[in-house]
């Protein structure tokens, strides 16, 4: 009975001891779990959907829409005044039935701006009371359409525009996969380097005690003095100190890191020792740029949209409306009846409004479209010069990097070289402690720049790919399958 109740305690415990193990995580599976699984990976996707949606939503409105609109029924009874012929007035007594229906399908003429439609429809009517009876009255096809003349061609304007603003929308969300690739790597490169900073104090600390005891040894022997002891003593508190600091630091960022990848085990970084051996061409980088980044889409979007809002404010110093409608109608008290001599239906109406004094209200509005026009140019050209510069420096920064990454690495080794060298040194009493002191610190420091040039390596590259959306290593473009993404 006892052996089984341990068993099924085991079987419980079990799970949980799994669940502790820590998760090895090396930076390229950081990368994609934070691409997959994170808040910032979701909001992106969010919002390229909305704008897939909407790029959905502009492609519908280019084709055909059909439609149908019915009134099933109108009753009425009820008295409506009425003004006979003699100019005097009288109540009469309205009681029918009614219904209609209609089916359109109207067709955008973008080249021109108008809309184009067909259309069926047919009326009952029931009038009831003295002399009443069915009445049906049919349109068996109309065909009307409805043209601005001389006014700014919206539909022609917007097949320019909405193109860009999707390109736009999928370029973004690329740059802001990438953006979250780069947050993953600070958050993997800060707990990396608050790993190195508990285990540097863990050897300080071991350090600092061997030293404490062997400068005990050495006051009973004289050969130190009492402060010097007093010193060390000191160093010990400092880095029992130091290392509890160091190892809450590193539970502060293990929690942070675990939150952005959604993740409950403890997670155990690896350090990334190999790195590409690349060198980049900025003329190179700024091509790719160019013809991928978002900033290049939005540009061209925005001097069209500028463009646009000044066309439109000069057409609205007039405008004409052309409005012709071709068809048939028929009546009979008979709905067969309805669609038997047909009568043809023609309409065609032209409508002019032409301000003659608006006080100048509309020659603004036109000069201020032209003066938001240069605004906008004179930004794009400023953004564009920042966007070149900002290439450029980044582009130095990383191809720099590399050798900041060589030279950190080789001090760090130094750097412990010379500070196991002080500590065997002060051993036999021919040191220090200022040398010590001073060796501790510098090694310290060596070893935490090592992380830190390490970090700024994977950080600038992968904000090399945000901007230029290529991959630099495999040498394509960084693409999506943008409609899977969308409809998943």
């Amino acid at each position: 009975m006892r052996y089984a109740m341990n068993k099924i305690l085991l079987l419980f415990l079990l799970p949980i001891a799994v669940h502790a193990q820590p998760l090895r995580l090396t930076l390229d599976d950081c990368i994609v779990l934070a691409r997959k699984q994170s808040v910032d990976a979701a909001v992106d996707l969010g919002e390229l959907k909305s704008a897939y949606w909407q790029w959905r939503s502009y492609k519908a409105d280019l084709l055909p829409e059909v439609s149908f609109s019915a009134t099933l029924p109108s009753y009425n009874k009820r008295y409506n005044s009425y003004q006979q012929a003699d100019g005097g007035v009288s109540y009469v007594r309205n009681d029918y039935l009614g219904m209609d229906g209609s089916l359109y399908i109207s067709q955008k003429i973008w080249p021109t701006g108008g809309t184009l439609s067909v259309e069926t429809s047919l009326d009952f009517l029931h009038q009831s009371g003295k002399g009443g009876g069915n009445q049906f009255m049919s349109m068996p096809v109309a065909l009307t359409l409805s043209q601005p003349i001389f006014g700014v061609n919206h539909q022609k304007w917007n097949r320019r525009i909405e193109p860009l603003r999707y390109r736009e929308a999928q370029a973004r969300f690329l740059s802001d996969t990438e953006g979250v690739a780069m947050k993953a790597i600070s958050l993997f490169f800060n707990l990396i380097l608050a790993g190195e900073q508990v285990g540097i104090a863990r050897q300080n600390l071991q350090k600092a005690e061997e030293l404490y005891k062997v400068a005990q040894a050495k006051r009973e022997m004289g050969t130190i003095s009492e402060n010097d002891v007093l010193q060390l003593k000191l160093d010990v508190l400092n880095a029992h100190s130091a290392l509890t600091n160091s190892e809450s630091n590193r539970q502060a960022r293990q929690f942070a890191l675990r939150s952005f990848l959604d993740v409950e085990a403890e997670i155990e970084p690896v350090v990334p020792e190999n790195i590409p051996k690349l060198h980049l061409v900025y003329d190179d980088v700024l091509c790719h740029a160019l013809e991928n980044n978002a900033l290049a889409t939005t540009m061209r979007r925005r001097q069209l949209e500028a463009d646009y809002n000044v066309a439109s404010a000069k057409a609205n110093r007039r405008s004409i409306n052309l409005y012709a409608q071709l068809g048939y109608t028929g009546m009979d008290e008979s709905m067969g009846g309805a669609y038997r001599d047909l009568l043809s239906k023609e309409v065609v109406q032209a409508g002019l409004s032409i301000p003659i004094l608006d006080w100048g209200k509309r020659k603004g509005q036109r000069k201020m479209a032209e003066s938001n026009r240069e605004i906008v140019q004179g930004q794009l050209r400023q953004q564009a010069q920042e966007f070149r510069q900002d290439i450029f420096i980044l582009t130095e920064q990383f191809n720099n990097q590399a050798e900041q990454l060589r030279i950190a690495c080789e001090a760090d080794t130094i750097a412990q070289k010379r500070y196991n060298t002080n500590i065997e040194t002060f051993k036999i009493g021919s040191i220090s402690m200022l040398d010590i002191s001073d060796a501790t610190k510098a090694k310290d420091e060596a070893r935490q720049n090592r992380i830190a040039q390490l970090h700024y390596y994977w950080y600038y590259y992968y904000q090399l790919r945000s901007i230029a959306l290529w991959d630099f290593e495999k040498g394509c473009d960084i693409t999506a399958d943008i409609e899977k993404l969308v409809k998943n």
